[in-house]
């Protein structure tokens, strides 16, 4: 069957790839496989992001679930957190968060999820999928008075801004917080939060127009606010992405505090408070050397998810750990929330740097960092989950793993929707892991470019 769901929901270039027909059809489906049990009325949240294509998708996801007898509660332009958050508040039975989260502005996704706050577990997507991609004739449509309603959700950005505030109860005065909100939707929240919570603040990238979403602001573009910060003298930058459900850090001197610098600052606070469950962290393979060699060195155990927040949260929800995360700079707190939460994050990495008395490049500068090479191989469709079956291509992966021993590693995996092979390699010598990255990408691109 073909794939809806990659790593997250439904993706695409709005309206002619994520056509609004589509969001219609996952509206409805959506609303079928949420539905109350008991027979009653099911309500879905929807909330979105700045992109000026969110209004039509909005749109299309409300008539797909009023469509079959569901009713859209819309909460309007918040972060993706907010809408889990809300979910349990409003006894919803599962929303839809409308945005292309770090992508740029032509970029628009549906992000589900149950009514539990959480991302959609496989089972849930595969019948959205069969539904929406290979079963359609099976969604009945409602009409007269059994058609849904559209709700307008009250105050959604201030309820979810008060929430965050109560939960860190933190006192940031004394701070000086540069917030970089993407041109997102943390610009509804941010500076909020963090006056909120007694910080200085001094915000770029918070003039969204519908088009400039994630234009070199933002966690994937965080130069600017690197400048920022030495410029203005900041303690501490935070940088969002389109959502809000991820935050990368820059420390007093400019330098990027990424997502595996703060999980092990998170981990290493926790651990000392007996917060850590089982002294666990969830990561993803794309999680560091330099991560994994300081986690083990301050008795924190480290367990591996596939790629993408869904898969972090699974591993945690299996093995009742309460700390995940990647990179990238998604860090989920069990307790707290079902997704990654950017701000949350930021409110408690200042937390902890106000509680410790110490700078944020202190905090961040005992884990060391290893080279790395990151490179993406195209491959032609039919070699997918096949590659890995191709005997040159496994000796030479194991050939430099073994020359790499405890001083490196290599992880090669398959994108999840993509006929891409994803290689990362990590090691001392940079030129060297170039020159096995270079290889490796070359075999596997010879050998899986065309069917055989």
């Amino acid at each position: 069957m073909a794939k809806l769901f990659g790593t997250d929901g439904p993706r695409g270039i709005a309206v002619t790839d994520l056509t609004c027909e589509l969001a219609m059809q996952t509206g409805r489906a959506a609303a079928l496989v949420l539905a109350k049990k008991d027979g009653g009325r099911t309500k879905i949240l929807i909330g979105k992001d700045t992109r000026v294509s969110s209004d039509a998708l909005e749109a299309a996801v409300c008539a797909g679930i009023c469509s079959v007898g569901a009713d859209a509660e819309l909460l309007g332009i918040v972060p993706a957190p907010a809408v889990t958050y809300l979910i349990g508040e409003r006894e919803a039975d599962g929303g839809i968060m409308i945005s292309g989260s770090h992508n740029s502005a032509e970029y628009n996704g549906l992000k589900l999820f149950s009514a539990k706050g959480c991302k959609l577990m496989e089972d849930a997507e595969e019948e959205i999928e069969r539904l929406v991609l290979t079963a359609p004739e099976e969604i009945k449509l409602r009409s007269h008075d059994q058609v849904g309603r559209i709700l307008h959700g009250e105050s959604a950005a201030e309820e979810y801004t008060e929430h965050i505030r109560a939960l860190t109860g933190a006192d940031l005065s004394g701070l000086k917080v540069a917030l970089d909100c993407a041109n997102g939707c943390a610009s509804y929240t941010a500076e909020k939060l963090f006056t909120a919570l007694g910080a200085e603040t001094l915000v770029i990238a918070d003039k969204p127009d519908g088009n400039n979403i994630n234009r070199e602001c933002g966690s994937t573009n965080v130069h600017r606010l690197m400048e920022f910060v030495v410029e203005n003298g900041c303690d501490c930058g935070l940088a969002f992405d389109g959502d809000a459900d991820r935050c990368i850090a820059v420390d007093e001197k400019g330098c990027i505090v990424d997502g595996d610098r703060q999980l092990a600052i998170f981990a290493c606070c926790m651990k000392e408070k007996g917060l850590l469950r089982k002294d666990t962290v969830v990561v993803t393979a794309g999680s560091t050397l330099g991560f994994r060699r300081y986690a083990a060195e301050h008795g924190i155990n480290v367990v591996s998810s596939g790629a993408g927040t869904r898969y972090v949260l699974e591993r945690m929800l299996e093995g009742g750990y309460k700390l995940g995360g990647e990179p990238d700079g998604h860090i989920i707190f069990l307790d707290d929330s079902g997704t990654g939460d950017g701000q949350l994050a930021g409110a408690r990495l200042l937390g902890i740097m106000k509680e410790k008395g110490v700078s944020l490049s202190a905090l961040a500068g005992d884990m060391r960092s290893y080279p790395q090479v990151k490179l993406n191989v195209k491959i032609h469709p039919h070699y997918k989950e096949l590659w890995k079956n191709e005997k040159n291509i496994t000796e030479l992966i194991e050939k430099y793993s073994k020359e790499l021993g405890d001083e490196g590693r290599i992880v090669v995996r398959e994108s999840g929707k993509e006929p891409i092979v994803r290689l990362i390699i990590e090691g001392g010598d940079f030129g060297r892991i170039n020159d096995m990255a270079v290889d490796i990408a070359q075999n596997i691109k010879d050998t899986c470019t065309f069917r055989g």
